[in-house]
């Protein structure tokens, strides 16, 4: 009798135990919706957009919440690092981030399907940019096309005339020019093309040597005494700035990507992109969907990005980001009107090879340091 009760008074103080731990690992909130997550640039995603697919995924009961997740983009190595952690499903990868080293990231992400009844947005992009080959794995699209634009220059048009503008990137060396321009230094993939074109080479000549395995070429164009060195120094010498994360815009002429031109022409600037008779090269930020986003999550980033390719945001786009809309339903898109092969495949910056990267940061280290910066 004795044993039987404190075999009772035992079991009951186990099952009350066990009853008040389970109580503490119930969620406070059991019914908070699963968390889309959102990486992507500074600017692209609004905190009212965020709002507006949150209520869309309600209003269609799922039980989902977009969030945008910090850090914001940065950059390639940046980006590959958080997508291959799993701290996002859907990324704003910019086109050639997904093959570089190797096609590392393109294998963190799964493919698009573009038929699906949630993308309707999707038969209103321009088609010349939903089928890149860059952007693709075993003939499936990694991404939806969102926004792009140009690395070019840009002139102030309240100092300069349209007669004052240089015609070609090689006129930018005359004495007039000097201290007058900027290029970037960070990123310093773009000041390498501009002095290719410059020697009758395409933007991505090197690259192209590189990958096609002609040695004997990338030895004469990667020598420190070559002519593209010489030309490389001859471009770095007559810049008057060399930006980091963005330009100063206190110059005659801006390289940038022309992110920041609308809000400057709304400070009272006038930039314009200068049509030189070499092309401007470009590039185009997309929206990718981690390789393990599936079921109701996947769908509901399906409505993120069909939201994001409406014409409600891509007009945002051109409007207040400066950027080329990627969509047919926009009511101006400047660029594209100006100049309808804007978005030439040729034109977009490639998956650099890491041999092409390191010979650019050889050039441009040796420019920068012939000029003491």
């Amino acid at each position: 009798m004795f044993t039987s009760f404190r075999l009772f008074t035992l079991y009951t103080l186990c099952t009350t135990i066990i009853f008040f731990i389970s109580m503490t690992t119930i969620p406070l909130n059991s019914n908070a919706a699963e968390k889309l997550k959102v990486f992507t640039w500074d600017g692209y995603v609004l905190p009212e957009e965020v709002i507006e697919v949150n209520k869309i995924l309600k209003q269609q009961s799922y039980d989902i919440e977009v969030e945008v997740i910090t850090p914001w983009a940065e950059g390639p190595a940046q980006m590959y690092d958080i997508i291959r952690s799993g701290k996002c499903d859907i990324s704003f990868l910019t086109l050639n981030y997904i093959k570089m080293q190797s096609e590392r990231t393109a294998l963190l992400l799964q493919p698009i399907n573009t038929s699906s009844p949630r993308l309707t947005n999707y038969k209103h992009l321009r088609p010349e940019l939903t089928n890149i080959s860059m952007g693709e794995r075993n003939n499936k699209p990694l991404y939806i096309p969102f926004g792009g634009g140009a690395y070019g220059l840009w002139a102030n048009m309240n100092k300069l005339k349209e007669s004052d503008l240089p015609k070609s990137y090689i006129d930018l060396l005359l004495p007039k020019w000097k201290g007058r321009y900027s290029l970037s230094k960070a990123q310093i993939q773009p000041n390498i093309a501009i002095a290719l074109m410059t020697l009758n080479k395409s933007a991505f000549y090197l690259n192209d040597l590189v990958v096609g395995g002609k040695r004997e070429s990338v030895m004469e164009f990667s020598d420190p005494n070559g002519s593209l060195q010489k030309r490389v120094n001859e471009f770095y010498a007559n810049a008057g700035d060399f930006w980091g994360s963005a330009p100063n815009y206190n110059l005659d002429i801006e390289a940038s990507y022309g992110i920041e031109i609308v809000s400057q022409n709304e400070k009272g600037g006038k930039w314009k992109l200068i049509s030189f008779k070499e092309p401007n090269t470009v590039w185009m930020d997309t929206i990718n969907f981690h390789k393990d986003l599936q079921g109701k999550k996947l769908e509901a980033a399906e409505i993120f990005a069909n939201f994001f390719i409406s014409k409600q945001v891509q007009t945002r786009v051109v409007n207040k980001l400066g950027m080329v809309s990627v969509s047919k339903l926009v009511d101006s898109n400047p660029l594209i009107d100006q100049n309808p092969n804007f978005f030439n495949k040729d034109l977009f910056w490639p998956p650099y090879d890491k041999s092409t990267d390191n010979i650019m940061t050889s050039l441009s280290d040796r420019a920068l340091k012939k000029i003491g910066k």
